[in-house]
């Protein structure tokens, strides 16, 4: 339970408050079975229309969109467009990737860039978050909030989504852009907006950048993200309390007291220790608080990441950016949350990393 002595407030990293009805069930009781996928761009002429909407001139434009703001409402007794995974799948994927953790893994060249943006849209308008690139087998997956891919109240998955690794502040993007294949995400997330599910792993094609040729814009195939700018690894099973959490994200919303000290162009870094979180309101029952941080919106879906190496910038991934919290109710933000990372986000990691993408799609 949230003390109300001391006035917590809990909100999404959109930076508003929710208020989402209690629902009932135990987090950890969830099967392998929930995890699902959905289909972002399944062939070569979809990858080509979402990178035609993500010009250069629009990515230039593209901090000025707003960080993504996850529904209030509840979701639709049922939702279409997701397709769950068979028990016997997800055996198969644990008997052979295995239940140890993952180690983290370098790019080819140079230091990792891992972290970076989301850009996506929803209806007719666009988004962004927070995400990093994780270690997998098939070198193609990314780690975000699951409000940063699927909105439970639409029933549906977010519109031309891209992730782009260490976006440049003048717009450009110099590790590629990697269009969205497919998500991998719980079903209590896209049934409840269960906030102990705010985690998806969505697996993405291989990267592209922008060209100029003869004034027009082509695009050029870099390969596949982990190549280019590496994997975090990823460890399950990390109860509170860890001594030393390293959190990322791009925040840019105002803090309580309206204040706006970040403005979403800069990767920020919050460094602390965890504890166990609790949000009853918003399904939370197996959260993990990390303090001090005075992330806002904007910095939802970035990775937390232990034993975080700085020169290599490599680290294990234990949670991304969720919930943003008020504990003292004072004019700024000072901790945020993360869904557990236990055997069943294990499930949907492994489940994206098993999927396959198009070798050829420029």
């Amino acid at each position: 339970m949230i003390p109300r002595a001391r006035h917590l407030v809990a909100a999404a990293l959109s930076g508003v408050l929710l208020t989402l009805p209690a629902l009932t069930g135990v987090a950890h009781a969830a099967s392998a079975s929930k995890v699902q996928t959905v289909t972002l761009a399944g062939t070569k002429a979809d990858v080509q229309k979402v990178a035609d909407y993500w010009k250069p001139d629009k990515l230039k434009d593209a901090d000025s969109y707003s960080p993504a703001a996850p529904t209030s409402d509840p979701a639709p007794a049922s939702s279409s467009g997701a397709v769950s995974v068979s028990n016997q799948a997800i055996a198969a994927l644990r008997k052979s990737q295995g239940t140890q953790p993952v180690a983290p893994v370098a790019p080819k060249k140079g230091t990792a860039k891992t972290v970076g943006k989301v850009f996506f849209r929803f209806g007719d308008k666009e988004y962004w978050c927070s995400a990093s690139a994780v270690a997998a087998k098939n070198l193609s997956v990314v780690a975000t909030a699951a409000h940063c891919a699927y909105d439970p109240r639409q029933g549906k998955a977010a519109d031309y989504w891209i992730f782009v690794p260490n976006p440049a502040d003048s717009g450009e993007m110099p590790d590629g852009i990697y269009v969205g294949s497919s998500i991998s995400i719980h079903q209590d997330w896209v049934g409840k907006n269960d906030y102990d599910y705010d985690y998806a792993f969505v697996t993405v094609h291989r990267g592209f950048t922008w060209t100029k040729q003869s004034g027009k814009y082509v695009a050029q195939d870099v390969g596949p993200l982990q190549d280019n700018v590496g994997g975090q690894g990823l460890e399950l099973g990390k109860k509170a309390p860890v001594s030393r959490v390293d959190a990322f994200g791009y925040p840019a919303g105002p803090q309580p007291d309206g204040s706006r000290p970040f403005n979403g162009m800069t990767l920020k870094t919050c460094v602390g220790s965890t504890r166990k979180a609790v949000a009853p309101s918003l399904e939370l029952n197996f959260g993990v608080q990390l303090a001090p941080c005075n992330f806002s919106k904007g910095a939802s879906g970035g990775p937390w990441l232990i034993s975080w190496q700085s020169a290599r910038k490599l680290g294990t991934l234990v949670g991304i950016n969720s919930l943003t919290w008020n504990r003292d109710a004072k004019g700024e933000f000072d901790a945020v949350s993360s869904p557990y990372f236990g055997a069943v986000a294990g499930d949907v990691y492994r489940h994206a990393a098993a999927q396959k993408i198009l070798t050829n799609v420029m």
